[in-house]
């Protein structure tokens, strides 16, 4: 009996250290989620806007963002906002002296786990070079970055091909044109100081390649790349990266 009692109280713990386990493995991913969610919030007031114009009501974009302007003031690491219609991501990106300060800081420099959407340390804050790199966490309510999952589907890569960068003295249009599943060690991809016409066909033709879908908009070695980039589960550390031209908004 003193056996069959010990292996009984044994298993009732061990059950009970599981269940304790899971449910505060819950309580964080919901503790996380709401916590990004009022620092998202807080910080909606800084969004620019694209202002209908004219007859055609077509998007036009002004020539200084002044909210992008009023956010660096407020936050000097602030380099400008990226929205992309029909997903989540509509944040304030940041550029700090390495990637790891913003991996689970705020725009405050506060421990967030969700952190802030940033630039590759490397990366001219100008949108300048012809690989600029994003990154955002993958969180589990599809906050930040984790909407790029969105496009690992044919018909909503097919159907969503734009977003917008705003800066504070300009506008850019994203034209999508590849999403990618690869590794983090992708030298090509993740390369933001790539300044040659060589290196950079080898871009055009590596992305295209490894492109899980892609579409053809003619992009060229005298253009500029954006690539948002986030964690993908597909495989151990795996990543996925969607990839846009750049063109300024009238």
């Amino acid at each position: 009996m003193k056996v069959k009692t010990i292996v009984f109280t044994g298993i009732f713990v061990i059950l009970f250290s599981v269940i304790a386990y899971s449910g505060y493995q819950v309580y964080l991913i919901q503790h996380n989620n709401a916590d990004e969610a009022k620092n998202h919030d807080r910080l909606m007031e800084y969004k620019p806007e694209l202002s209908s114009a004219g007859e055609g009501g077509d998007l036009t974009a002004p020539k200084v963002n002044q909210k992008i302007v009023d956010l660096q003031a407020k936050y000097p690491d602030a380099v400008g906002w990226i929205t992309v219609p029909n997903t989540k991501i509509d944040y304030p990106f940041a550029q700090a002296t390495d990637n790891d300060f913003y991996l689970h800081r705020d725009l405050d420099k506060q421990y967030l786990f969700a952190g802030t959407v940033f630039m590759d340390y490397r990366n001219s804050r100008d949108f300048s070079d012809f690989n600029t790199v994003l990154f955002g966490h993958h969180m589990k309510s599809r906050s930040m970055f984790g909407d790029l999952q969105k496009f690992n589907d044919q018909a909503f890569f097919d159907a969503n091909k734009t977003g917008t960068v705003f800066l504070a003295d300009k506008t850019y249009t994203i034209e999508f044109f590849a999403f990618i599943v690869l590794k983090p060690t992708d030298a090509v991809i993740y390369d933001p100081t790539i300044a040659n016409p060589m290196d950079e066909a080898a871009f055009l033709a590596h992305a295209k390649d490894k492109a899980r879908f892609y579409r053809d908009i003619g992009v060229t070695v005298d253009d500029r790349v954006v690539t948002l980039s986030t964690c993908n589960y597909e495989f151990e550390n795996a990543r996925m990266v969607l990839l846009g031209r750049l063109r300024e908004a009238n």
